[in-house]
């Protein structure tokens, strides 16, 4: 009896799971949790729906007689100046940018955090040296030099695109997991790893890395909502995506026309919505994730 209530007693009192976490942090904060599922879902219906249902070459073609017609059981958002479906336009230009963004995020991230580790673990010439060139990518205008490369790239895509913007991204990444690896590095378990002859690499990966898993979800996940503000913002001046390829950005700029705004609402303000909402819930999954992995620390 005394042994099968230890065993109980001490099935009781391990910690949670990291699903475990996840799943009662968001259980707690009900926004959090509808913004996760309305993010799915909308992912899922956008990208189901750009590659299965909707011809973006048909999409693309314009028709005079449709020109800026209104909502209606045609046109469930109206139509542009083309008379190309606003509607069809949001959900292609939406899987555009999710996919820049998402590509654009895991670049810089892996990339970030690689050199943030090997940065602050090791310092030295290696610290000496990428911390030169971070100052050079910050001092520049990147902003201006990615209009630059976009300009003069002959017949860019999406890949070019992401690739472009990666250039210029990664650095704030990996100057912020650089100065929490300074500061990890010098704690008692580090030291402990080291005296012990444990092998860099899984003092790292193992010890180190789990430790910043907080400030990575919230840099990630704020990285990943301002790549698609930017990749929107180049859009909208005119630098983003080809002027064939449907995207947010562009739904937006035809705010530009004073009289697209008074009469012509539906052209510019959906996509304008769906930005401000889906900025909206990624920023509530990220707090909530961060607050999971908060937690997870503390048990360990």
């Amino acid at each position: 009896m005394n042994k099968k209530y230890k065993r109980k007693k001490k099935y009781k009192s391990s910690p949670p799971t990291g699903i475990q976490v996840i799943f009662r942090e968001f259980r707690k904060d009900k926004i959090a949790m509808f913004s996760f599922i309305s993010l799915v879902t909308v992912i899922v219906a956008v990208f189901i729906g750009a590659y299965f249902i909707i011809d973006q070459e048909a999409l693309m073609r314009i028709s005079l007689k449709d020109n800026y017609a209104e909502p209606s059981g045609k046109f469930l958002l109206g139509a542009d100046q083309g008379g190309k479906d606003i509607l069809r336009q949001i959900i292609v230009g939406a899987k555009n940018s999710i996919i820049i963004a998402m590509s654009i995020t895991l670049i810089t991230g892996i990339f970030g955090i690689f050199v943030g580790l090997i940065c602050g673990y090791f310092g030295g010439w290696i610290d000496n040296l990428f911390m030169r060139i971070i100052d050079f990518f910050i001092t520049i205008p990147s902003l201006m030099l990615i209009i630059v490369f976009v300009t003069i790239v002959p017949k860019y895509s999406i890949s070019s695109f992401v690739f472009i913007m990666s250039l210029f991204l990664w650095t704030g990444t990996a100057r912020l997991v650089r100065s929490k690896v300074l500061s990890e590095s010098k704690r008692d378990y580090v030291q402990a790893s080291k005296t012990l002859g444990t092998n860099d690499f899984v003092i790292i990966v193992r010890e180190i890395l789990p430790n910043l898993s907080s400030i990575i979800i919230v840099e990630l996940t704020l990285n990943f909502a301002g790549n698609v503000g930017i990749e929107t913002g180049l859009s909208y001046l005119g630098f983003g995506l080809p002027p064939t390829t449907p995207s947010l950005g562009t739904l937006v700029s035809h705010a530009n026309n004073p009289l697209v705004i008074q009469q012509y609402w539906w052209v510019w303000l959906p996509a304008s919505l769906f930005i401000l909402l889906m900025m909206l819930a990624i920023n509530y999954v990220g707090q909530a994730l961060r607050r999971s992995a908060d937690s997870r620390q503390r048990f360990g």
